[in-house]
């Protein structure tokens, strides 16, 4: 079920001169740095050419950002502009829009605060002038105390009414000054004042201390993606106000910015249209295509791309130096770990053949995997290790393991202690199934089953409990059919009972169909199970056992509960890649047909006539499709 690399194949990936990964060359350009995304990666490139907008779709961690990221660096920089407010002297309430090229908004502002100070210094030394002469007059007539009062009324008056150069002065809502490439904007989980600017609330509205309304606008992240790229990840999590806010600026490429809230001074602020001549790169899960705007995803397909982003690729040779690469550029990005040699790097070689689930496949939930770089280089790091080491590796997956592993090996310690599943001795209607927690880590999950007679003049019904889901619940009804071909009973006249044991998160998927069956057999036979066996697998209805994921974790899930075998479907077997902890203490069985499942998990004479049955059912159906495929044959003569 494992292939050790060999020498040759050493040779290959990582050549005669690899020491460490520092050896290995790092691609300046982010969008050189993506792997395994190639029909993404050529997706974006034409993107950022043409300015089209993209939306991805994929499992969280597959690099979504990132080619977000490095869509900003493909894009010109001489574009980028300084967008400025100016006061409107016709109406307070509509501040002017002006657009320069970066870097220029800078200079005018400098040059506006200049020039205002220079005026308010002027002003202030006339008025210094006039206050002292009139104070000096009042005390050469006797009258010092009315010539200080009227110094006063002076001032306060002037204060009042006197133009005050600095309301004058422009502000610079969206600054490029001395950026190297076009803006990202990550503009995930934003609220519509941050996302589509904002007027404050001025709580001074007048006696010569409000704030000019020029000067309370705020750019929103649309403004500021400017001539660059707007990143939105779980963009279907936006209330639709926003979509459609969205849609509008992405339709005229700009967008006029008013006060978000109703209560505030600030809404009856409204722009002039802002400039926002963005490229959006929206992403999000499968369930984010159906929680769009359907406008929205309409501008987005119309006007641009849609991406699914994969999340494994072929173990080839060249991917395998791909994941070398990636190495090398983990390493590289957090600055602060030693470099890995050979064996280390073939520890996340390996580990990425575990996560991919898939046999021949290798992961590109590359955000997880590089957790796991970083692990273990700090492990290094701490021992004051120069190389990172495949035993650094080894106590990184020990101590970088997910909240889901944890709460699995918490869950098997409470079912250990109450004796929740059983792993000696043979106990009739009860089986130790297995099912995946978060997607990297195993359970082991007791079923047991009751077959009593029925009390409904409707005839039997099968009855499942422990919270389960759409699909297990269709799981349980197919496995139904399989039991009446087994048994040849009526069992219309009884009640099918079935229980998960423990599952207060629920029960989703149809991999404990096989479980379910082999229960409810033992049930109906009063054949006991052997309970040093464990099992996962979905069923058909004509008894075919199907392929399941995560094979790997609920292995060695059934291994670290102390169970002694696993009956999986045959067509995982080359999925399986467990560690090596594991490997002397469990012994791995795959099947094809429920008749194995029953052979290898029913104990005693009396489940030689139910294999037997079994059997005759997977023959007949061999012989049905060789002479379909006979009168094909003739036929085509």
């Amino acid at each position: 079920m494992e292939d050790e690399m060999t020498a040759t194949e050493e040779t290959e990936l990582f050549g005669d001169d690899f020491n460490t990964t520092s050896s290995i060359d790092v691609p300046e350009l982010m969008i050189d740095q993506v792997i395994g995304q190639e029909h993404a990666v050529e997706v974006v490139k034409k993107a950022a050419s043409q300015r089209r907008h993209v939306m991805m779709i994929g499992t969280p961690g597959t690099g979504k950002s990132m080619l977000a990221k490095a869509m900003a660096e493909l894009l010109p920089k001489e574009e980028l502009e300084d967008i400025m407010t100016y006061p409107n002297l016709e109406d307070n309430n509509n501040p002017k829009i002006r657009e320069v090229p970066a870097g220029k908004g800078r200079e005018i502002v400098l040059a506006h605060k200049m020039e205002a100070r220079k005026k308010a210094q002027s002003r202030n030394m006339m008025m210094m002038f006039l206050v002292l002469g009139i104070v000096m007059y009042s005390f050469y007539v006797g009258q010092l105390l009315w010539g200080i009062i009227a110094a006063i009324m002076i001032l306060m008056l002037t204060r009042q009414f006197m133009p005050k150069e600095e309301l004058m002065i422009p502000k610079l809502i969206v600054s490029n000054y001395q950026k190297e490439q076009a803006p990202y904007i990550d503009a995930t989980g934003t609220h519509a004042g941050a996302l589509l600017g904002d007027v404050r609330h001025d709580p001074f509205q007048s006696g010569g201390l409000e704030t000019p309304a020029h000067d309370r606008v705020e750019s929103g992240d649309i403004h500021k993606s400017h001539k660059g790229v707007l990143f939105i990840d779980e963009i279907n999590t936006l209330r639709l106000e926003s979509q459609q806010s969205l849609l509008t600026a992405l339709q005229e490429n700009e967008y006029a910015i008013t006060g978000q809230s109703e209560r505030s001074s600030g809404a009856l602020v409204k722009t002039e249209p802002v400039p926002c001549d963005f490229i959006m790169v929206a992403a999000g899960n499968l369930d984010a295509v159906e929680k769009m705007h359907p406008a929205l995803r309409s501008r987005i397909k119309g006007y641009g791309y849609e991406v699914f982003m994969r999340d494994s690729m072929e173990d080839t040779l060249e991917n395998r130096k791909s994941l070398v690469r990636f190495v090398a550029q983990e390493v590289v990005r957090d600055g602060h770990i030693p470099p890995f040699d050979k064996g280390a790097v073939k520890e996340v070689i390996r580990e990425s053949r575990r996560r991919a689930g898939r046999k021949g496949h290798l992961t590109l939930k590359f955000r997880d995997l590089g957790g796991l770089v970083r692990v273990a280089g700090d492990i290094a790091h701490s021992e004051n290790a120069e190389i990172t080491t495949a035993t650094h590796v080894l106590a990184a997956k020990k101590i970088a393991r997910s909240i889901e592993q944890q709460l699995a090996d918490s869950y098997l310690e409470r079912r250990k202690d109450y004796q929740l599943f059983d792993k000696l001795g043979a106990a009739v209607g009860r089986v130790n199934g297995l099912a995946v927690m978060g997607g990297d880590s195993g359970i082991v999950l007791p079923i047991m089953a009751e077959v009593t007679p029925t009390q409904s003049s409707a005839g039997g019904h099968v009855i499942a409990t422990g919270m389960l889901k759409d699909i297990a619940k269709e799981a349980v009804q197919n496995v139904s059919a399989v039991i009446k071909k087994v048994t040849g009973e009526d069992i219309s006249n009884h009640d099918i009972h079935i229980q998960f044991i423990g599952t207060y998160e629920g029960v989703e998927g149809d991999s404990a169909s096989i479980s379910i069956a082999t229960a409810v057999i033992s049930a109906l036979e009063n054949i006991p199970i052997d309970q040093t066996v464990a099992m996962t697998g979905s069923l058909s209805v004509r008894g075919d056992v199907l392929p399941i994921g995560g094979a790997t974790y609920k292995i060695e899930a059934a291994a670290q509960a102390g169970i002694k075998k696993v009956i999986i479907p045959k067509s995982n077997e080359a999925d399986v890649l467990i560690e090596d902890y594991y490997k002397d203490k469990v012994e791995i069985i795959p099947v094809t047909t429920i008749a194995e499942v029953i052979e290898h998990s029913l104990v005693g004479e009396d489940k030689a006539g139910i294999v037997e049955k079994l059997k005759n059912m997977s023959d007949k159906k061999i012989d049905l499709a060789a002479r379909s495929k006979n009168i094909a044959g003739s036929d085509d003569v």
